[in-house]
C-alpha cells in the first residue's frame, strides 16, 4: 500500500539508495528532498546542481519537482521539463535506456519550448535552454549508438544547466564555485 500524508496525498516514506531505487521499509537510505521543501528558483537550480555534480540525478529531480510544484504556475513547464531531463539521467545510470531516451527526449522538449514562448531577451533565470536542449539531444544520440555514459551525460547536463546565456563555454567551474558546489571529477558511472 502506498503512504500517504494525513490529508490523503501520496507520499513515499521508503528510503531510498543514492540513485533513487526504493529499498525495503526500515533500510538505511541517503537523506531525502523533504516533502515541504519549497524553493525559489535560484536555491533549486544550486541544489540541483549540487546533486547533479555529486552523481545524484534522482535527488536533482525532486528538488526540480519541489520547484515545479510550488513556483508560479507559469514556470510549471520548464521545472517539470528540467526535473524529466534528471530522471532520464536516472534510467541511463540504471540501465533503462529506453526509459533514459524517452525522458531526456520529452524533458528537453517541455523546458525548450517554455523558453521559446518568451521574449528572445528574457532567457528564464539566464539559463541556456538551447544548449540543455543540445546536450539532452548528443546524450539521446549517443543511447542510440550504445556510445553514452551516464557520468559524462550527468556532467553534459550540469555544464549546460549552470551555463548562463551570457557565460562563455567553461564558465561552468566558476559557476559551481558560485553555487557552493566544489568543481570535481565527472560522476562515475553506476
Amino acid at each position: 500500500m502506498r503512504d500517504r500524508d494525513e490529508a490523503g496525498r501520496p507520499r513515499n516514506a521508503r528510503p531510498r539508495d543514492e540513485y533513487g531505487r526504493p529499498l525495503p521499509h526500515g533500510a538505511q537510505g541517503v537523506p531525502r528532498v523533504p516533502d515541504d521543501y519549497a524553493p525559489d528558483a535560484e536555491e533549486a537550480l544550486a541544489d540541483a546542481a549540487r546533486l547533479l555534480a555529486s552523481g545524484r540525478p534522482f535527488h536533482a529531480h525532486e528538488v526540480l519537482e519541489a520547484r515545479w510544484k510550488t513556483g508560479p504556475g507559469g514556470e510549471r513547464e520548464l521545472w517539470q521539463g528540467l526535473a524529466q531531463i534528471c530522471v532520464g539521467l536516472t534510467h541511463l545510470q540504471r540501465g533503462n535506456l529506453s526509459g533514459a531516451a524517452a525522458l531526456l527526449s520529452r524533458g528537453s522538449a517541455r523546458a525548450l519550448a517554455y523558453g521559446r514562448s518568451l521574449p528572445p531577451d528574457a532567457p528564464p533565470y539566464g539559463l541556456d535552454l538551447d544548449g540543455v536542449a543540445d546536450a539532452a539531444g548528443r546524450i539521446v544520440r549517443g543511447i542510440g549508438t550504445r556510445e553514452a555514459d551516464a557520468g559524462t551525460a550527468i556532467g553534459e547536463i550540469l555544464d549546460h544547466l549552470l551555463r548562463r546565456v551570457d557565460s562563455a563555454p567553461g564558465d561552468s567551474a566558476a559557476l559551481l564555485s558560485a553555487f557552493g558546489v566544489e568543481p570535481q571529477e565527472r560522476p562515475k558511472e553506476r
